[in-house]
């Protein structure tokens, strides 16, 4: 398979993650983001678990645990702090620096180069970002800052280990094996942290299927897909078209209007993705 299909087929992921913002404030019960995480992951990991009838087994029970913390548990809980205390627009500006993360872990973790232009499309892509999501009035909470830098750190690694410990077995059953593991370590976090959900509109279900069938189990098979046949500063930076696609959402869905200079920033962020792709060609 070509490598552009590669491309494309993985950037069907954040695309799909563009959609979670809108999902959450319009279908999800508000207060509770330990429990939505935990309703993403883990009913999506023991789904793709029964489908597979496979269990990680020696050195892999480590390995996957360490990973589903990385790529689901820390991430997801931090990006919720960051998004509770921050405005939407910062909270996304602050993790589209993953990009650059994985740029430098990728040269310490995997020996790759540190290409300087990798590093030119990263900033390119975030200040795409920035001119997409922020608004004048923007606040910067210290501890909001903290946990997206943080929860892009964690995602990066994450994305940058998935590469380097290269499972025995296939996207789908190391997807469940993560999906699954992210789900219980959030479990007690949410179970203790939070009230439980006592009933659910049939708005609430759909939006947690969406999120946990589509937004959790389809996604992070593709993305992991992505990465098991790219290298991880390949794959990363088409995160930046997932606040594109929340944008263009809120635009279409619910009305939002867009200004010039946020056209200006989808205009950049697709631009540094086509460069990055050009870039590993």
């Amino acid at each position: 398979m070509s490598r552009n299909l590669d491309m494309l087929i993985t950037a069907l992921a954040p695309m799909i993650w563009g959609s979670t913002y809108i999902v959450t404030t319009e279908l999800l019960p508000a207060g509770h983001p330990l429990t939505v995480a935990l309703l993403r992951a883990l009913p999506a990991g023991l789904l793709l678990l029964a489908l597979t009838r496979t269990l990680p087994s020696g050195i892999w029970w480590l390995r996957v645990a360490v990973l589903g913390a990385l790529n689901f548990s820390i991430f997801w809980y931090l990006l919720f702090v960051s998004a509770y205390r921050l405005p939407g627009g910062v909270a996304a500006t602050v993790g589209a620096i993953q990009p650059l993360i994985v740029v430098v872990l990728q040269r310490f973790l995997l020996g790759g180069k540190l290409r300087p232009a990798s590093v030119g499309i990263g900033v390119a892509g975030l200040a795409g970002v920035a001119l997409l999501v922020i608004g004048p009035k923007a606040a910067l909470d210290p501890v909001g800052i903290a946990a997206g830098l943080a929860g892009a750190c964690s995602m990066a690694a994450g994305s940058v280990m998935t590469r380097k410990w290269r499972p025995p077995v296939s996207t789908l059953t190391f997807t469940a094996w993560q999906l699954t593991a992210g789900g219980l370590l959030l479990a007690p976090v949410a179970l203790l942290s939070e009230p439980m959900l006592t009933t659910l509109s049939l708005a609430n279900v759909v939006g947690f299927l969406w999120l946990s069938l589509i937004g959790a189990a389809l996604t992070y098979i593709l993305w992991f897909r992505g990465l098991s046949r790219l290298q991880p500063s390949t794959v990363a930076p088409l995160g930046f078209l997932s606040p594109l696609t929340a944008v263009v959402l809120g635009w279409s869905i619910l009305g939002q209007s867009m200004t010039p200079l946020q056209i200006l920033g989808a205009a950049i962020v697709l631009g540094s993705v086509w460069a990055n792709q050009r870039l590993g060609s």
